[in-house]
């Protein structure tokens, strides 16, 4: 059995999600220099909002906050969809490795926030 996660760096979720923006920041490195107050602050805005938020949310004590900072964090995860969507029509570089990321983000982000508000240890 898993040891309870003593700081949000300890959270699965957490991971993953460091890692999507570790990959984000370099991808949107190449865009057009036209984009560095567009869609590079905005891709990269909503990617850090995702880990962010999970941590904001893992000190909360109560389930409705807890609950408040995952759905931010869901919201934020959505955004970046289309961001990957909007740069791969632009023709800004290759998304296969950001979207396989945000595939794995998106079904433990899912996941943790149904265990988290169906919990009854808390």
């Amino acid at each position: 059995m898993r040891q309870p996660a003593k700081t949000f760096q300890d959270l699965v979720v957490w991971q993953k999600a460091h890692q999507f923006i570790l990959l984000v920041y370099p991808f949107t490195a190449h865009f057009p220099k036209s984009e560095i107050y567009g869609l590079i602050s905005q891709f990269r805005r909503a990617a850090i909002s995702i880990p962010a938020n999970i941590a904001e949310g893992f000190k909360k004590k109560s389930l409705a906050d807890k609950g408040r900072f995952l759905n931010i964090a869901q919201g934020s995860l959505e955004e970046c969809r289309y961001y990957l969507i909007l740069s791969n029509d632009l023709e800004y570089g290759d998304t296969s490795e950001l979207k396989i990321k945000f595939k794995e983000v998106s079904k433990i982000l899912t996941s943790y926030a149904h265990s988290i508000l169906t919990s009854e240890f808390l």
